[in-house]
């Protein structure tokens, strides 16, 4: 269940950034949205390979461990960045009002907390 969770956030924030990439969220954070449009929204685009990369090889690593630090590092990400997008949703700039949209970021939200509290009552299991 966990990982399924896990996984379902992941799929959350990834159709998150395809729609980020329609309402131009570059505009948003501080060194892009000074860079010309055409450079920063390929920059944008191009700085996720990196990130996804490491969300499939991390997420997946073979040291258990390590790869449960990095969800759990993964699920925490998924908090906090809902969390900037509601104090950017006032931004002149910001664009992400549809149901969507907003479905999308919470969604991964509520997952990221879900896996923390799996994880939190796993090992909590696992201690008694």
């Amino acid at each position: 269940m966990k990982t399924l969770i896990y996984y379902l956030g992941l799929a959350a924030l990834f159709t998150h950034e395809l729609d980020a990439v329609l309402n131009m969220e570059w505009r948003l954070l501080f060194h892009l949205r000074s860079l010309p449009e055409p450079v920063a929204s390929s920059t944008f685009i191009a700085l996720h390979l990196p990130l996804f990369f490491a969300f499939f090889y991390f997420g997946h690593h073979r040291n258990t461990k390590f790869r449960e630090i990095f969800r759990l590092v993964v699920a925490s990400f998924l908090i906090v960045h809902s969390a900037l997008h509601f104090r950017l949703s006032d931004h002149d700039l910001y664009q992400f009002s549809g149901f969507l949209s907003n479905f999308y970021i919470y969604g991964s939200a509520v997952c990221g907390l879900i896996f923390i509290l799996l994880s939190w009552k796993q090992r909590h299991a696992s201690n008694n």
